[in-house]
């Protein structure tokens, strides 16, 4: 055969490939179209039910700020007596890292059940003496879409869920990663700032089942029992619900979420998220709550202050069209702001793991928790509140004039902005 048609048949062979992957992979995005006569804080059935769970009452929530929530974490997890589950995406070696492991080694070695899932791209550059001295100490660290033959059509996918279940009572959701530059207080541009929660309540059976799927579907482990699902009653009033499924063919539920609720503010709306690259859909939406008087901001990191420039870029291509809408953008200039959290109305709350792009909405697996409580919006909307006091507001007539230079990276970034 020659050369020529083996090259073509090679290559007709890679596009059938593609498309067959891609066709396996691919849903249909929802159309923003909703109507609700009744306020969000109504809401929580049909929230819970679109986005493929239930909503749970009798939860509390502590809101967790930069540094101060390793401090929290490393404690509980010293205090756990039969099960540490955790699982994240990027963790990188530092002092973070050792402070973290050591506290696993030392609660298997004290007979607690340890699971530790980590993405395998994200988490790449973990120490291979601490791998291997958290599983002499008997921890169980397993790693997410190992590259390899058998997982190609699925290397993309990356797990980019931060959470951590103890004892199957308590649970962390959030931002927060394992490299030092989340240690501190978002004091200057090496020290980022970041929000998770701390929940109580029968919320977490919600967050052990996420953490339950990754885990079964790399090991193929199933755990059950008081150790891990103990029964859990009533220690506060919040409801809660947890989207992280992603079923075949339909949106991911953490997309349902937050398109969703563009379409249902009445009053306000604030988004604070470190890479809001949102498609025309989601754009469509935010202008149209403009129009029936909702107040909408966005509040994200500037180029400076972004550890991906080129994310921020791609966000710009929107722009334009967002503020001739009326949607108040603000650029934090001075470090890295990482949380993904969303106040709707002043009284319900989205926080997660979950990125305002298609990134997080298609393709990795993510979790964002819907929170009904006016007490956590107000925590919420404070720290938005806190950080847009420093930062810029991107006004139309000025963005509309900056250089060709910065456009031309805009446009270029937009090209790849399903894969940043």
């Amino acid at each position: 055969m020659s050369n020529p048609l083996w090259m073509w048949l090679s290559l007709a062979l890679v596009v059938v490939l593609t498309l067959v992957i891609w066709s396996i992979r691919r849903h249909r995005s929802p159309i923003l179209q909703v109507e609700a006569k009744c306020g969000i804080d109504e809401l929580m059935p049909s929230l819970s039910g679109l986005s493929l769970s239930t909503s749970v009452e009798g939860n509390t929530v502590d809101v967790l700020e930069n540094g101060h929530f390793y401090d929290v974490l490393i404690e509980r997890i010293g205090a756990a007596q039969k099960s540490v589950h955790f699982e994240t995406f990027l963790w990188k070696p530092g002092a973070l890292g050792t402070r973290l492991a050591n506290a696993f080694i030392e609660r298997a070695k004290a007979g607690v059940t340890v699971r530790i899932l980590l993405d395998a791209q994200g988490s790449k550059k973990v120490e291979k003496e601490q791998l291997a001295f958290m599983r002499e100490a008997g921890c169980k660290v397993k790693f997410f879409h190992k590259h390899s033959l058998y997982t190609i059509g699925v290397l993309n996918d990356r797990d980019h869920r931060k959470l951590c279940v103890l004892d199957g009572k308590e649970a962390f959701v959030g931002g927060h990663c394992i490299t030092d530059e989340w240690l501190g207080n978002a004091e200057d541009h090496t020290h980022w700032s970041d929000v998770s929660v701390w929940l109580h309540g029968p919320i977490v059976h919600s967050i052990q089942a996420a953490f339950s799927e990754n885990w079964i579907g790399e090991t193929g482990e199933v755990f059950i029992g008081d150790d891990y699902f103990p029964v859990l009653h009533k220690v506060g009033d919040i409801p809660i619900h947890a989207a992280f499924l992603k079923p075949e063919n339909s949106a991911p539920a953490v997309k349902l979420l937050h398109h969703t609720v563009l379409c249902l503010a009445k009053k306000k709306l604030w988004i604070q998220n470190p890479y809001f690259i949102p498609k025309w859909e989601a754009i469509d939406a935010m202008t149209a709550a403009v129009k029936r008087g909702v107040d909408v901001r966005v509040l994200m990191p500037a180029t400076s202050g972004s550890d991906a420039p080129m994310v921020q870029h791609a966000g710009h291509y929107h722009f334009e069209r967002l503020l001739e809408g009326g949607v108040r953008l603000f650029e934090y200039p001075h470090t890295l702001l990482h949380q993904k959290v969303m106040t709707v109305d002043g009284c319900w709350s989205a926080v997660g793991s979950t990125n305002f792009d298609d990134r997080s909405f298609d393709t990795n697996d993510e979790i964002t928790l819907g929170i009904l409580d006016q007490g956590i919006a107000g925590k919420f909307d404070a720290i938005f509140e806190k950080y847009v006091q420093r930062a810029n507001e991107v006004k139309l007539e000025q963005w509309k004039k900056r250089g060709w230079m910065h456009k031309v990276k805009d446009n270029a970034a937009y090209l790849l902005n399903d894969v940043l």
